[in-house]
């Protein structure tokens, strides 16, 4: 697999995915939104979908890894080269950020309408929970019901080795680097059966692409009253996925290889 191959695969895979992934957190939440509340059932079966139609743009090009947490995985147990890894995740990281540019765009009404709203409303006090993140950053970037680390840390631990392990369990496409046809839509299956089960604490990152790259452009973008990006909290999604896919890897090659 060349370079241009893992760059166009995940750039434009990863993209996709957060377009559409961000795009019913905007649905589901912004004013003017003819989805608005359609509630948890619509956001998991929407990320599902993301990940499906993302996955079978890119798994002929670059295996659609589309996750840091993914290619890690992969490379622990063999399929992907370590010498690969950081540019699948510097692609994963570019496509994030343009998906969530592309999200915002296709609502920028609703976050006009949203945001005009909200500020003939109170701030919140500082200090408190609410006042941690904005009020649109859920659109973006993961957060948790309950902020308490070392349990935010477990369950995104937990959901991303979930994740991991259904992958590498599943079979690999012909080149063993990434998913193959069948593989796409049974990881779709279990992104719904994640978010369904193990997503109401955290909002189930399991990518840290998914989260870091939208909270960046979440930080950037020119939205008057959009609050915090919670920054404090950005680590959890991030260093969560990555041991989660780790420890399933470890358990492959010892289980299951």
């Amino acid at each position: 697999m060349s370079n241009a191959d893992i760059i166009i695969g995940e750039v434009t895979g990863t993209a996709v995915l957060i377009l559409l992934g961000a795009g019913v957190c905007a649905a589901v939440t912004l004013k003017k939104s003819k989805a608005q509340n359609a509630g948890w059932l619509a956001i998991a079966f929407g990320w599902g979908f993301a990940v499906l139609t993302a996955a079978y743009l890119s798994a002929g090009v670059s295996g659609a890894h589309l996750n840091p947490a993914v290619t890690i995985g992969l490379a622990v147990e063999g399929a992907t080269p370590w010498d690969q890894v950081p540019l699948y995740i510097v692609s994963q990281m570019a496509g994030a950020m343009l998906g969530a540019f592309l999200a915002w765009i296709a609502y920028y009404g609703q976050f006009k309408a949203h945001m005009a709203d909200l500020a003939n409303q109170p701030e919140p006090a500082e200090g408190a929970d609410d006042a941690k993140a904005g009020p649109v950053l859920g659109i973006f970037s993961t957060g948790p019901e309950v902020r308490n680390a070392p349990q935010n840390l477990a369950t995104e631990i937990i959901g991303t080795f979930v994740l991991v392990i259904a992958i590498l369990t599943q079979g690999l496409n012909d080149e063993g680097n990434g998913l193959g046809t069948l593989g796409v839509l049974i990881t779709a299956l279990v992104v719904v059966s994640i978010g369904l089960s193990l997503g109401g604490p955290t909002g189930y990152a399991i990518n840290p692409a998914r989260d870091l790259g939208p909270r960046i452009v979440h930080a950037l973008l020119p939205l008057k009253g959009k609050g915090r990006s919670d920054w404090g909290y950005a680590w959890v999604p991030v260093v969560g996925p990555i041991v989660g896919a780790v420890l399933a890897g470890l358990l492959y090659n010892v289980a299951f290889a």
